[in-house]
């Protein structure tokens, strides 16, 4: 069964549960996936929809630290719960240790310098990570190696 597919029978298990929180969040996450579907005019690949999926999450910590600055927990407690619904349609993330390993095998084989050769680092990581890690902790640790 596709991510997709999935996503569709968890709506219906929800909505049979009574959970509304979670329902609610996996209807958003069905819109997404279906506007995305329209505007390619084909079904969507199953990398596309875990694309969908890490859009939604980001853009909620994006707001879950706007929400933060603002003191309004209500909203940040919201806004993590749909993270946790969400983060369950992504594949396992790799670890702090494992993307150090390949941090450090990316420098040595890009033969990286320092700070102004981290583009060709993030270059040669990001088709190896493949949507394992976030993005900001890919970037942080690679300024870090490299600084």
């Amino acid at each position: 069964m596709g991510l997709r597919e999935t996503i569709d029978t968890d709506i219906i298990h929800a909505l049979k549960s009574g959970a509304k929180d979670k329902l609610s969040t996996l209807r958003m996450l069905s819109a997404a996936l279906k506007n995305k579907q329209i505007d390619k005019r084909r079904m969507l690949t199953e990398e596309e929809v875990a694309d969908t999926v890490r859009s939604l999450i980001k853009q909620r910590k994006d707001s879950i630290e706007q929400f933060g600055k603002g003191g309004r927990q209500d909203l940040v407690d919201k806004e993590t719960a749909e993270v946790a619904v969400l983060e369950v349609y992504l594949p396992q993330q790799m670890s702090r240790e494992e993307l150090e390993v390949m941090i450090r095998d990316a420098v040595t084989r890009t033969g990286a310098q320092g700070a102004k050769d981290m583009g060709k680092v993030m270059k040669a990581l990001i088709p190896l990570v493949g949507g394992r890690a976030d993005g900001k902790l890919l970037s942080e640790l690679v300024k870090h190696a490299l600084g």
